[in-house]
Formats: C-alpha cells, structure tokens, sequence
C-alpha cells in the first residue's frame, strides 16, 4: 500500500480533492496497484513555519 505525502500550502477543499483524485489516478495507472490502496495525505503548512534560504515564507 504507497502512502504518498504532500507538504505544501493551505489548499482549498475542492483543490485537494482534485489532488488526490489525479495523483490516485497516476499512480494506479503507472503500478497497476489498485486506486483503494493507494493513500495520500496532505500537510498544510503555514508561511510562518516554513524556512527557505535562512528565512521564514511569511517574512519573504
């Protein structure tokens, strides 16, 4: 069973949806691995607790 995780900003509920049902479909039909084994989570972040290059999204 992949589990497949995405870190990234906050997304609105129709994205996310729209995520995970094409990445579900990828994968299936790249590994043949039937779509209800597939699983996927999504992490939303907030700007104020990501770091890139020594600073904070939110300060960039």
């Amino acid at each position: 069973m992949p589990n497949i995780v995405i870190d990234g900003p906050k997304l609105e509920k129709q994205v996310k949806a729209k995520l995970v049902e094409e990445i579900t479909d990828s994968v299936h039909r790249l590994t043949g691995i039937p779509r209800e084994h597939i699983v996927v989570l999504i992490k939303e972040n907030d700007p104020e607790n990501v770091g890139v290059g020594g600073k904070l999204l939110s300060e960039r």
